[in-house]
């Protein structure tokens, strides 16, 4: 007889499945302002929120439109208040009763053209930004500490809050110009278009404080009956 072959044995223990590597949470924030940032800026209630559309690139596509929007709506907004700020600063008052030429109106008016051309730098810088990064890139600055974090808050913040200023700039100049006018419609008609201003201001701050307490309160689990 031959030699015999050699017996093969088979290893049939289960083969051990290694979980699937799951990125490291960002830091944990409980500062007040940095939460009221978050929220500002992805409506978020807070960090570890905003993280879980950074776990698939369907998400941070959608994020990233959602953003690149925002940042050309403020774009546009930017350019309006700016065609009219130069336009008031560059032309007299065509009625007596609207004298926007005197220091204050003017000074104003010079500040909300100023602002409006930093918010469209910082709104194109910012949109660049967000066109060109990828979602690996942004999850590790947001687990590298507060100072990255706040840089990644701030890129869509800042914008929005130049293009603010400018247009409360801008309707402070002609709410002064029209409260110091002579003429007795003129100062009634401003006071009625203060009173308007004011309401809105006051019902956009409780709807977003309405929101931000909204987002941040805890589901509670359903009991069964």
């Amino acid at each position: 007889m031959g030699p015999r072959a050699p017996q093969v044995i088979k290893d049939e223990s289960p083969v051990k499945v290694l979980p699937p590597r799951r990125e490291l949470p960002p830091p944990e924030f409980t500062s007040l302002v940095m939460n009221v940032l978050i929220f500002l800026a992805f409506g978020c209630s807070d960090l570890h929120d905003h993280w879980n559309s950074l776990q698939s690139d369907r998400a941070f596509e959608a994020l990233r439109r959602k953003l690149c929007s925002i940042l050309g709506s403020t774009i546009t907004t930017a350019s309006v208040l700016l065609a009219i700020s130069v336009a008031f600063v560059s032309t007299a008052s065509p009625v007596p009763y609207l004298n926007y030429s005197t220091p204050t109106p003017y000074c104003l008016l010079f500040m909300s053209l100023m602002l409006a051309i930093i918010a469209i730098l910082t709104s194109g810088s910012s949109m660049m930004r967000w066109l060109h990064t990828d979602r690996r890139w942004i999850q590790k600055q947001l687990k590298q500490g507060s100072f990255l974090v706040l840089f990644h808050l701030l890129s869509i913040i800042v914008p929005i809050f130049f293009v603010v200023c400018s247009l409360n700039c801008l309707v402070s100049a002609m709410l002064t110009a029209g409260l110091s006018s002579h003429s007795t419609a003129s100062r009634a008609v401003t006071a009625f278009c203060l009173i308007i201003y004011v309401l809105n201001i006051g019902t956009i701050l409780m709807e977003a404080v309405w929101k931000y307490h909204a987002r941040r309160q805890p589901i509670s689990p359903t009991l069964p009956c």
